[in-house]
């Protein structure tokens, strides 16, 4: 995905609004075209209903009203983002669960462990299969 500084910039500044917490949020991307790099166009930050260090969930109405959103602007939904607040940007295995109810999208991880920078990785996610994804930063 290619994403500028400023757009992963919110990503990373909602991860650290509360680091305690899974922060979640959705991604817009200009429309696929077979063969190219999607595209950032927005970040949507949401509310982790769960309020968890070890999981999030975005309330199915929020996501809803998130979608129409994206979509009344001509995008589609490229990325879902969420954060780990004690370990490294890599999926676990409730994101490897979760994955299997969402349709194709980059999983965009920010790691916040500990006395470290914010490292953020994404990832495509399916069947089960993790493969590492590049994040071009513009």
């Amino acid at each position: 995905m290619k994403i500028s500084s400023e757009l992963l910039d919110e990503v990373v500044a909602h991860a650290l609004e509360n680091p305690k917490i899974e922060c979640c949020g959705l991604v817009a991307v200009e429309p696929r075209t077979d063969g190219e790099p999607i595209t950032a166009t927005r970040v949507y930050p949401a509310v982790n209903i769960h309020a968890s260090e070890l999981k999030f969930e975005i309330d199915p109405m929020e996501q809803y009203r998130l979608t129409e959103t994206i979509e009344a602007e001509g995008w589609e939904i490229g990325a879902i983002y969420h954060s780990h607040v004690r370990s490294e940007p890599k999926p676990s295995q409730t994101d490897l669960n979760f994955a299997r109810h969402v349709g194709r999208v980059e999983w965009i991880i920010v790691g916040l462990r500990a006395g470290q920078a914010p490292d953020v990785r994404s990832y495509l996610i399916e069947n089960g299969q993790v493969r590492e994804v590049a994040l071009e930063v513009t």
